[in-house]
């Protein structure tokens, strides 16, 4: 991306992950991957960017029960269509 938008490229990369993601005395790495995993999902964005928060909230220590439970939770808050997409995503990620 830093080729064809290198203004948004040097945002994503330094700002976003290098200073938001980073500030883990406000909040930590697993719940900002919980919040950026619901708002992904309630907005609709359920290709790759979904998939990749996923993974890395797995990373991040977010459990297969927990994201399998805050994805039903946001069924009702955001759509079941929705929900039943991520929960396809999150299957795939916690059984690789």
């Amino acid at each position: 991306m830093s080729d064809f938008a290198p203004q948004f490229a040097e945002l994503n990369d330094d700002v976003l992950f290098g200073e938001v993601w980073s500030r883990e005395d406000k909040l930590s790495p697993r719940d900002r991957s919980l919040v950026t995993i619901s708002a992904l999902m309630a907005s609709g964005i359920l290709g790759d960017p979904l998939l990749h928060h996923i993974q890395r909230g797995k990373a991040n220590g977010i459990t297969e029960e927990e994201i399998s439970e805050a994805l039903t939770q946001l069924a009702f808050y955001a759509g079941w269509p929705k929900a039943w997409a991520a929960l396809r995503y999150a299957k795939e990620v916690y059984h690789e």
